[in-house]
């Protein structure tokens, strides 16, 4: 089985958040499964310097496809000059902070190429399935929609839509036959993520609850009643990590290495995360935050909650980036309790991995959660992950209450999303368990031995493949 993976984002060569990691670890799992994988991404700046063995192929005027291998993925790329030879805030941002005025046109023709490669092949290589990612990779199914190999589409945030205005079909070559209520027509524009989610053979999300959540209002963003429609093609596949870079016992941006038969170098990562964020080791959990800094991931909360792990003894160290109000209220928390509160501003990947590892406890308050990785990574270091009841969260971790620590399968501390109360109700929660000492060690003993690798889903998704490219031929 053949398969074309169409993203804006992958791990290590681009990322803004849990998606590259995602599109990048899918090509090494599912090669167990005897899936050959290439990603598809822009060819943005510096990246086609790093290909190894890279090959150029023709793919229309102003733009070609180079191929070759980065970071052991088989990449391909798409070089488009005037469309992504361009300096700014990460992938979708220009220097001012703010989309590209462009974005229909950038996304929506590395679309039309990644169909193009899909119906034509690359090298002597064909795909019999494209797999697209959130509404970037959208617009591929409807490119395919009557010729071309089988689709399979992944919508890894609904909150995040491409809509745009109708004027863009012509420009990217899209039958208007398609703009229709059942096609690509959303509100009177275009929907780039509905074009995938309405067109595509088969439909993911990336966790079982998550994939529940979108077919209500509350969850699915005016697309709750497509998600409801296509139910019978549509599933949750719950995320993974690769337990080969998130690996406590061979982490090299750790001072000492533990995992679940001996857990005592988690000790010296701890005093080295306090000496690093420059605050003394406290006598409650050390608890860190490591997040896009929104709305979404519930971090506002976090102002009426504080309170209660000061209370407990604890302190807080916080990396991330995102909307500004939360990066003051961030460093103004840290300036009104020195000693207790640290922030860095930004991100940085192995403080990152020295956080997993050296913290007690990982906060991840989000008000809705489509997986969520960081509290998989936390599991995997005994970092006892403190959650929003929502999305993949309610899907990965299990509560510490009565019965599931009573028979040792307690991993986590779950609270309501959306809740200051509730937050607070959970810090100190986490709290008494803290200076439980039997209880406490119980709890990361568990959450380390979690499975949080990708072998169950990348089974899953390959029988997903074969069914699309089933249905695609029976059509």
């Amino acid at each position: 089985m053949k398969v074309l993976s169409v993203a804006s984002e992958c791990a290590p060569l681009v990322k803004t958040g849990g998606l590259a990691d995602v599109v990048g670890a899918l090509p090494g799992a599912l090669a167990a499964e005897g899936v050959e994988m290439r990603v598809m991404l822009p060819a943005y700046p510096g990246l086609a310097e790093t290909l190894q063995g890279a090959k150029a192929h023709p793919l229309g005027p102003g733009e070609r496809l180079i191929a070759g291998r980065i970071g052991g993925i088989e990449t391909l790329l798409h070089d488009a000059p005037a469309l992504f030879a361009r300096e700014g805030r990460g992938p979708y941002l220009g220097p001012d902070g703010r989309d590209w005025p462009d974005n229909a046109l950038r996304f929506g023709r590395f679309a039309a190429a990644a169909a193009r490669v899909a119906r034509k092949g690359a090298g002597g290589w064909r795909p019999d399935v494209v797999h697209g990612h959130d509404w970037q990779a959208g617009p591929v199914a409807a490119f395919l929609v009557d010729e071309g190999p089988a689709t399979v589409f992944t919508v890894h945030n609904v909150a995040y839509q491409g809509r745009f205005a109708r004027g863009i079909m012509g420009p990217l070559g899209l039958p208007e036959a398609l703009f229709t209520l059942e096609g690509i027509e959303f509100h009177g524009g275009v929907g780039f993520l509905k074009a995938g989610l309405a067109l595509s053979d088969r439909l993911t999300t990336v966790s079982p609850t998550y994939a529940r959540e979108l077919t209500t209002p509350e969850f699915g963003e005016g697309l709750d009643g497509l998600f409801r429609a296509r139910a019978g093609v549509f599933e949750g596949v719950l995320n993974g990590i690769d337990a080969a870079v998130w690996d406590p016992a061979a982490d090299p941006a750790l001072p000492a290495a533990f995992g679940p038969d001996d857990i005592s170098g988690k000790a010296v990562c701890r005093a080295a995360l306090a000496e690093r964020f420059g605050i003394p080791p406290p006598e409650g959990p050390l608890v860190c935050v490591i997040s896009r800094l929104t709305r979404q991931k519930g971090l506002d909360l976090l102002a009426d909650a504080l309170p209660a792990l000061l209370a407990e003894g604890g302190a807080l160290v916080a990396l991330g980036s995102g909307d500004a109000d939360l990066e003051d209220a961030l460093r103004g928390w840290a300036a009104a309790h020195p000693g207790r509160v640290a922030v860095e501003i930004g991100y940085d990947e192995p403080l990152a991995h020295l956080m997993q590892g050296g913290a007690d406890a990982i906060l991840v308050p989000s008000r809705f959660e489509p997986c969520g990785l960081t509290q998989l990574c936390a599991l995997r270091y005994g970092t006892v992950p403190v959650v929003a009841r929502t999305g993949g969260l309610a899907d990965t971790v299990i509560d510490a209450n009565p019965a599931a620590l009573a028979v040792g399968a307690a991993t986590g501390v779950m609270h309501d999303p959306g809740s200051a109360e509730a937050l607070a109700a959970a810090l100190r929660r986490l709290g008494s368990l803290w200076r439980d000492e039997a209880t406490w060690a119980a709890l990361r003993r568990a959450a380390l031995r979690q499975p949080v690798g990708w072998a169950r889903s990348a089974a899953r998704y390959a029988e997903i493949y074969g069914e699309a490219a089933e249905a695609r031929a029976a059509a």
